[in-house]
């Protein structure tokens, strides 16, 4: 039986990059972008390259622009390392899969390398089919550990809970990794929030400024291992944004967390390099009056803002500088 499997952009709103430091953070999926994978049953199993995995171009101005948007990588390496981890999960837990190749192909209009996590989207998706086509049920709070693994263990990309936590759950969820909690039960502590609590919202990018999380992750990881004074309190401090937000959310004052996202950037930039360019769609931002912050490893950012007239005019100053503006559907 042919099955087909949706997973979402996502949006870090507060906390990130705390999410790989036990730490805590709010994020919401983007429904206007999408990772879709399609699996049916075949002799031989098969993953079928799509556009993003093509090595043949009219010209080399075309391979270079596909490369610009796409990185050196498609989707096949990605789709490669879920079926194995999912094998390996399997065997772990002594799971008896059927003898049963499949085919498995994919799209998706996620804008890539720019931190929206198209990625760990896809990763969902493909992991989705093959639940449904093996008919296997993987707790719904360790599925994002097994998503992680994907990418961490398999493929060697620096990554956090928090991208797979809300492409599972989806809407918006507030996430607790406290270290005690995690090495306790497994997973983190997941609290969907509601949606029509949150203020208005805009996610802003442009497309030349593709830098998968490998680079942007940098030594920080490293440096917080070693327990650098400065890293290890930047990530105390991303938590306790994103626990100020939720409370502020909860309580139905969302419109008031807009100088903790302003907060949670700066933190950021305390500690990381960042790209001028990346810099300057926040400074734009705020230039109207706006809040904002990177969505997640840099490229596009999230934020708030007041009314149509300040977002008319946050859309006006946002393409001066060519870059796209839009407001995320969360709900369906």
């Amino acid at each position: 039986m042919p099955v087909e499997a949706t997973a979402h952009a996502r949006a870090g709103l507060l906390g990130n990059p705390s999410d790989g430091y036990f730490g805590k953070t709010i994020s919401f999926v983007i429904r206007d972008f999408a990772a879709k994978v399609s699996l049916y049953e075949s002799r031989d199993v098969e993953i079928v390259p799509s556009l993003q995995d093509r090595s043949r171009y009219p010209s080399m101005r075309d391979l270079v622009n596909d490369v610009r948007d796409n990185g050196y990588y498609g989707g096949i390496r990605i789709m490669k390392a879920t079926v194995c981890t999912f094998l390996e999960y399997c065997d772990e837990n002594e799971i008896e899969l059927p003898d049963q190749n499949f085919s498995i192909r994919y799209r998706s209009n996620i804008p890539r390398r720019l931190g929206l996590a198209g990625s760990s989207a896809l990763v969902t998706a493909t992991l989705r089919c093959l639940l449904e086509y093996y008919d296997i049920d993987i707790p719904k709070p360790i599925q994002p550990n097994v998503i992680l693994r994907v990418e961490t263990e398999e493929l060697g990309i620096a990554a956090g809970l928090q991208d797979r936590v809300i492409q599972v759950y989806e809407g918006c969820v507030f996430m607790d990794f406290d270290r005690a909690l995690m090495e306790a039960q497994g997973h983190g502590a997941y609290e969907s929030l509601d949606p029509g609590l949150l203020p208005n919202l805009f996610i802003a990018y442009r497309r030349d400024l593709g830098e998968g999380s490998e680079t942007f992750h940098n030594n920080i990881k490293e440096r917080w291992r070693q327990g650098d004074p400065e890293v290890v309190q930047a990530m105390k401090d991303f938590a306790g944004y994103a626990s100020e937000a939720r409370d502020l959310i909860v309580a139905g004052k969302g419109t008031e967390i807009g100088p903790l996202i302003d907060a949670n950037f700066d933190r950021r930039r305390s500690i990381f390099q960042l790209d001028p360019r990346n810099v300057d769609m926040v400074e734009r931002a705020r230039s109207v009056g706006a809040h904002g912050k990177f969505s997640g490893s840099g490229g596009a950012i999230v934020g708030t803002y007041e009314d149509e007239t300040m977002y008319k005019r946050l859309v006006e100053v946002m393409n001066e500088g060519d870059i796209e503006v839009f407001k995320p559907t969360i709900e369906d």
